[in-house]
């Protein structure tokens, strides 16, 4: 699922490195489970010292979040952010954060629709040196 949200070549590396490196934020994954041992949806949570548009420290963040497409609209994805925001209050998390590429119009719509105002856009910039 991260693939399908994320395509990389190598996805199975960056995730290895992630976890060697290790992640000083706490962190959780929430899945949607179909029943028959499979799953077919995935929020991933953490916490961040700022975000943009919010006033508080910590923040809850959407790190990831997906659904499959024969499951979405259906509030699966909903709920899964439900819990989520309830992780980030546990975690003394004040406002909860998310962002989204500007050309993805359904996961603007799914914020959007949960309540969440957008507070900045931005266009992010790299060099290899």
């Amino acid at each position: 699922m991260r693939n399908l949200l994320m395509p990389s070549d190598d996805h199975p590396g960056e995730i290895a490195e992630f976890f060697a490196r290790g992640w000083t934020s706490p962190t959780a994954v929430f899945v949607l489970d179909r029943g028959d041992g499979t799953l077919a949806g995935f929020v991933e949570a953490g916490t961040r010292p700022y975000a943009e548009g919010c006033d508080t420290t910590p923040v809850g963040y959407l790190e990831m979040w997906w659904i499959d497409e024969d499951v979405r609209r259906r509030g699966h994805g909903a709920s899964l952010v439900r819990v989520a925001e309830e992780w980030a209050r546990s975690q003394g998390c004040r406002e909860m954060a998310s962002d989204t590429q500007l050309d993805n119009d359904r996961s603007f719509a799914a914020h959007r629709a949960l309540g969440y105002e957008e507070v900045e856009r931005i266009i992010c910039f790299r060099r290899t040196l």
